[in-house]
């Protein structure tokens, strides 16, 4: 399905960070039936229209790992793409539970710490400065 237009002619779109304890960052292998494919990246999605940026990280979270997580803090925002694309990333909590991903969306869950993150072959360009941002934004919290 295409992602909706917004009143500045982006798409939108949201990224979430959850963090164990250890320091791992939940992250994704990207289901071959998405864009970009089986690359490495942080779990999110696209923002409806009226959508506020929370909201979307916890209904992607839901649709794509079965999970809830709460937004706490946006801390990045990135454009990219033709479109041009605006991506928001967040630092959240993930609430307990178990995860169930949806096969359509993710191929693997991973939990990576900043340099497995960085160094895999598969991982977006775009990772490494939401780490960054997310790591800041955790030692101030």
């Amino acid at each position: 399905m295409p992602h909706e237009i917004q009143e500045d002619g982006r798409v939108h779109g949201v990224v979430f960070g959850c963090q164990r304890e250890d320091g791992r960052f939940l992250m994704i292998r990207r289901s071959r039936h998405v864009p970009l494919p089986r690359r490495v990246c942080f779990p999110g999605g696209g923002i409806n229209v009226g959508e506020t940026q929370a909201a979307a990280c916890v209904r992607e979270a839901r649709e794509e790992l079965g999970i809830t997580v709460k937004p706490v803090k946006a801390v990045w925002e990135c454009e990219f793409g033709k479109g041009p694309i605006r991506i928001f990333g967040w630092a959240a909590e993930l609430e307990p539970g178990s995860m169930q991903p949806d096969p359509l969306e993710v191929e693997e869950v991973l939990w990576l710490n900043r340099a497995e993150a960085l160094a895999h072959p598969d991982g977006l360009e775009t990772n490494e400065a939401f780490i960054d941002a997310l790591e800041l934004a955790l030692r101030f919290s």
